[in-house]
């Protein structure tokens, strides 16, 4: 099979760009928009489509719950749409005919959801809400979710891996930090005469149509079949998923991959507040620290490939951790050392969270793959959606649960009117709130240590180099004849007795 060029991996990056940027808004906007405060209400016109405040048991507000429900559905279709994708047997490929059948409704569902009808309080409002955050998360499942799988199947060598995981950790900060292009361009748009709810929507309807044609670049300019020739998995939808965290390294990985989007949620919702209360500056610089963190985070990008070659990923990864912790605690000091300006703590905070975020936004993608890649060797079921579908699962619980935790967390000693949608966060709160986010990296840090990279290495090294049968055809890679499985699975066997295995 024919290994993709690097310009090609590029235009591979590009459909993840378009994505990140649809996710953004999402993460970014949907709050913003559909829970204003009292200041959008009285200085900028904002409207209340559903009912303000902590209606729901007294905890939560209407789009709290619409947004709880809707991750059960998202916990269902994730394992759904990765099986669909490991057993399909379209002539195009498994994953690319998914990913453009989602595109398009992808991108003109992110705009609906914001266009609630009736321009009031209403049920009506709280049921458009309801249906369109289902399906939002119903096509971006059918894009991701193949979408991540083909970076196992189109990374033929760990260069080529890291590669892929470089470029698409680049264009998913690009995309998240065009998603918060809107702080800048809905007040033009205001001034230009637009009113609050349209400053946002055409904004965020030029995202959609340059996410479109991101998502959907990569799905012509690369046919499938010519880099990608796999078995379909025969395994149904729940033997996949048991098979998949059958995998102890898996499930190693998972845990502290949680412990990774807790931490780094907590910090990228808590940036406007500790911008804003903690350092006591302009909100408008969290888009310039994002950005300048960002940018200076690419930078690094060419030198996480050599540090791997040289470390390792495990190692890498724990540096991350760490480095990130670090990061959280200054976050913490800023309110025991006031006489530090507070744009001072945020350069430098960015500054130190630049090369863990490098490290985290690249390795981790190609960890899955591994041990995706190593699975497929010892069973010969190629299930590498539903490897990507669990991460992408953790994900998204791991952003549930930061987003509980910093409602908790940031309001300790404030008192909070539970009428209003505004979030009144102390500098307390906050400070607790960046030492909890240490406490989860250095928690994900020490999971991380349980897992074993130099098995799943070996296990990929030694399928490269499966002689070919003697008389018989030269073998693919990764392949086992029948005899040489059984030969390993003995090995393995005696290994375990002797003491020097690794139970699964």
């Amino acid at each position: 099979m024919k290994r993709l060029t690097k310009k090609q991996m590029i235009i591979f990056s590009i459909g993840q760009l378009g994505w990140s940027t649809l996710s953004g808004i999402i993460n970014a906007w949907l709050v913003t928009f559909y829970l204003p405060t009292q200041k959008d209400i009285t200085e900028l016109g904002a409207t209340q489509f559903i009912k303000p405040g902590l209606v729901i048991a007294g905890f939560l507000t209407i789009l709290g719950l619409i947004t709880a429900l809707s991750r059960i559905f998202d916990a269902v279709t994730d394992p759904l749409i990765a099986s669909l994708s490991d057993r399909s047997r379209n002539k195009r490929g498994r994953r690319i005919p998914f990913m453009q059948w989602a595109a398009i409704p992808l991108s003109v569902v992110t705009v609906l959801l914001f266009c609630a009808p009736v321009n009031a309080i209403s049920g009506i409002n709280v049921a458009w809400i309801s249906v369109f955050i289902v399906l939002f998360y119903l096509f971006m499942t059918m894009y991701c979710t193949p979408y991540n799988a083909l970076i196992s199947e189109f990374g033929k060598t760990q260069e080529d891996r890291m590669f892929i995981s470089t470029a698409i950790s680049l264009t998913f900060f690009v995309g998240t930090l065009l998603a918060y292009t809107p702080f800048v361009f809905a007040g033009v748009l205001r001034g230009a005469g637009l009113n609050f709810s349209w400053s946002y929507r055409a904004c965020f309807i030029v995202l959609a149509v340059i996410a479109c044609v991101a998502m959907l670049l990569p799905t012509f300019l690369l046919k499938e079949k010519e880099f990608v020739d796999t078995v379909p998995s025969n395994q149904n939808m729940f033997k996949s998923l048991a098979s998949t965290f059958k995998n102890r390294d898996f499930r190693v990985f998972v845990g502290s991959d949680i412990m990774y989007w807790i931490g780094l949620t907590l910090f990228q919702t808590g940036l406007p507040f500790f911008v804003k209360v903690s350092m006591g500056i302009n909100e408008n610089y969290t888009m310039f620290f994002m950005g300048g963190m960002t940018v200076l985070s690419a930078v690094f990008y060419p030198f996480v490939s050599a540090l791997v070659r040289k470390f390792g990923k495990k190692k890498l990864t724990i540096a991350g951790f760490l480095g990130l912790a670090l990061a959280y605690v200054i976050t913490a000091l800023i309110k025991f050392i006031p006489a530090i300006p507070g744009v001072v703590f945020g350069v430098l905070i960015c500054v130190i969270a630049a090369f863990p975020m490098a490290l985290l936004g690249i390795i981790p993608q190609s960890i899955v793959a591994d041990v995706a890649e190593a699975e497929g060797v010892v069973t010969g079921e190629n299930r590498e959606g539903m490897f990507f579908a669990a991460r992408t699962f953790a994900m998204k619980w791991g952003q549930s649960i930061a987003m509980l935790v910093f409602t908790s967390l940031a309001i300790i000693g404030t008192t909070q009117n539970k009428n209003l949608n505004d979030i009144t966060a102390s500098s307390t709160g906050l400070m607790i709130v960046a030492f909890v986010a240490v406490a989860f990296c250095l928690i994900g840090a020490a999971i991380l240590m349980l897992y074993n990279e130099k098995k799943i290495m070996g296990i990929i090294d030694k399928s490269k180099a499966v002689p070919a049968p003697e008389g018989g055809e030269v073998l693919a890679e990764g392949s086992f004849t029948p005899g040489e499985k059984a030969a390993e699975e003995t090995e393995e066997e005696n290994a375990e007795a002797d003491g020097a295995g690794i139970k699964e």
